[in-house]
């Protein structure tokens, strides 16, 4: 006698129930998969969640670099800026995403694990990365190797694989798809060398060459496929130090630069340069260029009392100076580095809602 095969139930073209997929089936019947997946980017992001839930197939698409780049091809690609913000009246604070017409700000669903200081922060395909710090916890502060990654297209958090050392107050930036932590403060209050790269493909660290020398404090950027540690403080030098780090991914290896910055308080990369504002110097921009290591200083348009406390964001290739004190009619200073000489400054309508407390 000859068996049949059980009978599959029946869905709408192109919808698998959650959990059921086929990792080589089409992502919408009957289309190519080029046009199935210009199709499903040019959805509004606002149904992206919704188009998760339809199979692990979309989902993966989804999350994918591949949807970025179609999203890109197509013009639908979008530019915004995060931002963390402190609450309203409490001591806590949220992750908000401001978007690129005007005041539009979205809140993303809370963050998992206890509120943390002195972590650090990485966008690398799109996707938000919150990594280590320290929480407080029973009055005790805890010294943290949790991460947790946020996808603006599915809208959630998910928490990766944990680090291979806790620490807290470290550099972090992303080199060539990939993300290092350097340095920081270990779980016993001791000042760390040591150095670890995550691979998000793998969702796997990796402890690498250590610095030369115990390094907190300090911040981290990225130009033509290298590492480059900055500022900060190290055991070795009285107060903080001028040398810069650099790491070379092909080589495995340290090198080092003499003329870095000391007491970085916001700093961010744009057009293969390095912006900074020094405590010692809040009026000015200090800036990096990796190509010759040399400085440049670029006044900022403050007079009076005005704030001279900021955060940087950066948007539609400029960058954004957001103020760390909250007063009335301020607008956030704009400055395009392709702008005409003497036209560089300008201001801009996009503003957190509240008090800045860090933005990428």
């Amino acid at each position: 006698m000859q068996l049949k095969p059980p009978t599959r139930a029946k869905y709408s073209q192109g919808f698998m129930p959650i959990g059921e997929s086929d990792p080589y089936c089409a992502l919408i019947p009957g289309l190519p998969e080029d046009l199935a997946k210009i199709c499903l980017a040019l959805v509004p992001r606002s149904q992206f969640p919704v188009m998760g839930s339809v199979s692990k197939r979309w989902m993966s698409f989804l999350e994918s670099k591949e949807f970025i780049a179609v999203r890109k091809e197509v013009g639908k690609l979008e530019e915004w800026v995060y931002v963390l913000t402190a609450d309203a009246g409490s001591k806590g604070s949220h992750w908000e995403v401001l978007g690129c017409s005007g005041q539009k700000h979205s809140p993303l669903p809370p963050m998992p694990g206890p509120t943390k200081a002195g972590f650090g922060v990485v966008v690398l395909d799109g996707k938000l990365f919150v990594i280590a710090g320290y929480a407080a916890d029973h009055g005790k502060e805890c010294v943290s190797d949790e991460v947790y990654r946020y996808d603006s297209c599915l809208n959630r958090w998910v928490e990766l694989s944990k680090m291979n050392v806790a620490r807290c107050d470290f550099a972090c930036a992303e080199v060539n798809g990939m993300i290092y932590v350097a340095g920081g403060f270990g779980p016993n209050g001791d000042s760390l060398s040591s150095v670890e790269v995550y691979d998000a493909e793998q969702n796997k660290w990796t402890l690498i060459e250590s610095l030369r020398r115990p390094r907190w404090g300090c911040f981290a950027c990225s130009f033509e496929g290298k590492l480059y540690v900055m500022g900060g403080r190290s055991r070795f030098t009285i107060g903080n130090t001028r040398f810069v780090d650099v790491y070379n991914p092909n080589d495995n290896a340290w090198g080092e630069v003499k003329n870095g910055c000391v007491m970085v308080t916001a700093h961010a990369v744009l057009d293969k340069k390095l912006f900074c504002i020094e405590w010692k110097n809040q009026r000015s921009l200090a800036v990096f260029n990796p190509a010759d290591n040399s400085w440049q200083k670029v006044p900022v348009p403050l007079t009076g009392s005005s704030s001279t406390r900021f955060c940087f964001g950066i948007h539609d290739g400029k960058l954004l100076l957001f103020s760390l004190d909250e007063e009335p009619g301020y607008k956030t200073l704009m400055y395009d580095p392709a702008a005409p000489t003497g036209s560089e400054w300008c201001t801009s309508e996009l503003r957190p809602p509240g008090l800045c407390l860090c933005s990428f």
